[in-house]
């Protein structure tokens, strides 16, 4: 028998809200961490994206809400740490539509490229929950403009994402600030590495979620076409964009200034483009994704960390015109499209040498990417294969042990040979740079020398004509 949210002893209020927002039974990550949640139990939870972790974080937070604080004061009962101000947009935006028949309940979201003074003033009155970015927060603790004593829920949404970012200082240094008996909430993707380091220190006896990976491929249709140069993906995308059938598209680049580029190149074809990413102000960004929201964009060009959180059901298709640096975010880039019980397209570029990149990925995905080409544009360069043999006479060839010895004490000897030329090329150069000094000194010694030599030759001159005039005044007398 299926759970419904009525099962979750979630207040009136509360469930009211959840469910003129459409939903009746709760996601698998949902119906696992909310009862948890609700006791009080810190929580380390791992769910993809797209899973319904936002609500199942939201939710019994609000419930804890819901009871007046014990503690006097104005600051946040509960805390969100997330990577992006897109994130943070996502989250506040889902926190008020849960909250709506909570008619005191108050939100602030702490983002950079926002107003200081806004925020400042927003914190001088009573505020329930915050939505934050760690960077911007930082600031405000700094200038004493956060209290953090009514703390009692503490929650880190994409914690993985945001120590890939180099937040781990400032993560640290905030949840210092915060009150040891809070409530602490984590969601990533993995707990591999840092991310489970910090999760453990951060956390006590926490209850561990995983809920298995649900295979998108049945409402995504994934594809990849290989390419030879830059010239050729730019005409392969020329095409693709030109189809009738895609409503809406977001291309994902690897920096922010090829999204300037292509968003550009796309706007003067007559493709109502526009890019977004993370030195755009937040003014700017507010409003491209507002047009992206309205449909009047129809292809938003991206980075990574600039499009997490973007919920916009009517994208069709997802273009990965660069590989991701981590394979970990093509799901999160794929995931843009097929929301809502919609299906999507995500079509991924590679140039002919970045098969590893590609592998690297299918390996992640537990899948292999359906490869497919245009007519009268298939690449015309040929790759090697992710596991094919090495070329020349020494393929499949085995080096026996002394070989090997022999061939590592030469590449030892080598190194040495390298070491001991770059020490001598460095003495060398300390012994000219001292020579240079030495020769500028002797050089100001000269002419201190000789002006030394004019300044005696003056002072025998004007001894003489004081002798002369002496004498002259002797004779006088």
């Amino acid at each position: 028998m299926s759970i419904k949210f009525a099962d979750l002893n979630l207040d009136k209020n509360i469930l009211s809200a959840v469910r003129s927002e459409g939903y009746e039974s709760p996601t698998p990550i949902q119906a696992q961490a909310i009862p948890f949640a609700l006791d009080g139990r810190d929580i380390m939870a791992s769910a993809q994206t797209g899973s319904g972790k936002t609500a199942a974080f939201l939710l019994p937070t609000l419930q804890k809400l819901t009871k007046r604080s014990e503690k006097p004061g104005k600051g946040p009962r509960a805390l969100v740490l997330t990577p992006t101000r897109e994130l943070a947009a996502q989250v506040e935006k889902n926190a008020l539509a849960y909250a709506k028949n909570m008619r005191w309940f108050r939100t602030v979201s702490i983002v950079g490229g926002a107003s200081f003074g806004y925020q400042t003033r927003a914190l001088s009155k009573p505020v329930d929950l915050i939505v934050a970015t760690p960077g911007r927060l930082m600031d405000l603790m700094q200038s004493g403009k956060v209290d953090f004593a009514r703390l009692e829920v503490l929650i880190l949404d994409e914690a993985d994402r945001m120590l890939d970012m180099g937040f781990i200082d400032d993560i640290e240094t905030i949840v210092e600030a915060t009150p040891t008996d809070r409530q602490t909430l984590l969601f990533s993707a993995t707990w591999d590495g840092a991310v489970g380091k910090l999760a453990r220190k951060l956390t006590k006896d926490p209850e561990i979620i995983e809920v298995e990976r649900v295979d998108d491929q049945g409402k995504i249709e994934e594809q990849l076409l290989y390419c030879d140069d830059m010239r050729h993906k730019n005409r392969l995308l020329d095409h693709i964009l030109r189809d009738a059938n895609i409503d809406q598209c977001v291309i994902f680049t690897s920096t922010k200034a090829m999204t300037e580029v292509i968003a550009d190149e796309l706007y003067e074809k007559g493709f109502a483009a526009n890019c977004l990413h993370g030195d755009m102000p937040q003014g700017w960004r507010n409003r491209t994704l507002m047009d992206l929201r309205k449909g009047r964009c129809k292809i938003l060009v991206a980075t990574d960390v600039a499009a997490r959180g973007i919920d916009v059901p009517t994208i069709t298709h997802v273009i990965n015109y660069d590989l991701p640096k981590q394979a970990e975010d093509y799901v999160h880039r794929i995931g843009r499209t097929g929301r809502a019980g919609r299906t999507g397209i995500a079509i991924t570029f590679a140039e002919v040498n970045e098969y590893v990149k590609v592998h690297k990925i299918e390996k992640y995905i537990g899948r292999k990417l359906p490869e497919l080409t245009i007519e009268g544009m298939e690449p015309t360069r040929k790759r090697k294969s992710a596991g094919g043999k090495p070329k020349g006479k020494a393929a499949g060839a085995i080096v026996n042990p002394a070989a090997g010895a022999a061939i590592r004490n030469r590449l030892k000897k080598a190194l040495a040979a390298n070491h001991a030329a770059k020490a001598i090329k460095k003495t060398v150069s300390k012994k000219m740079a001292l020579r240079k000094t030495v020769s500028r000194s002797l050089t100001v010694s000269k002419k201190a020398v000789k002006a030394l030599k004019v300044n005696v030759s003056l002072t025998m001159a004007l001894a003489a004509n004081i002798k002369k005039v002496d004498c002259f005044n002797l004779k006088a007398v």
